[in-house]
């Protein structure tokens, strides 16, 4: 498979994975968040880097289906596998120490890697009108949380969208108060 080919093949795989999953509101379908969140990348952080888009697809995978990280060395290669891997929270963990070294992950973490996680969140920001208020002020918490392990060792490339995740945190913040 070519690179080009990736996100095409990585989008049919990342629907068929969550064919049976919805989001938070128990109507939309999950495979609308991944595709979001390759269509932030892309569009709105202007990454166009094929095995990036794929991984944002795939970002989910691992943690939320029954993909395991060889299926994506198989199909997709070791870039692609690698940078789903470190998005990937590992469930078999209480929460808090889940999200705890998911944060430590992110902050050795290649560039790749945290720009993804910022469209994830920018994306995450997005899906919040659909919350409560309280389900809205919790994920205004987890995002703040991981911008503060993605800002370290932050590269320039990625710094103009870490700056619109956080403009798209302080908007929810303000709309809060």
């Amino acid at each position: 498979m070519t690179d080009a080919e990736l996100p095409f093949e990585a989008a049919a795989f990342a629907a068929r994975a969550h064919r049976h999953q919805t989001r938070k509101d128990n109507a939309t379908p999950y495979a609308s968040h991944v595709f979001r969140v390759c269509l932030v990348a892309r569009h709105v952080f202007n990454f166009d880097c094929p095995k990036m888009l794929a991984a944002a697809l795939l970002h989910d995978t691992i943690e939320d289906t029954s993909t395991d990280a060889d299926d994506l060395i198989e199909r997709f290669g070791p870039d692609v596998a690698r940078w789903v891997a470190a998005l990937t929270k590992d469930m078999r963990l209480p929460h808090d120490e889940r999200e705890a070294a998911s944060a430590d992950v992110l902050r050795g973490a290649e560039w790749q890697v945290k720009a993804l996680k910022l469209a994830d969140l920018y994306d995450n920001l997005g899906d919040s009108k659909n919350l409560s208020p309280g389900g809205r002020a919790k994920t205004a918490a987890k995002v703040r949380f991981y911008l503060d392990a993605i800002a370290v060792g932050l590269t320039e490339n990625v710094r103009p969208a870490f700056a619109l995740v956080e403009a798209r945190l302080a908007e929810l913040n303000a709309r809060a108060t």
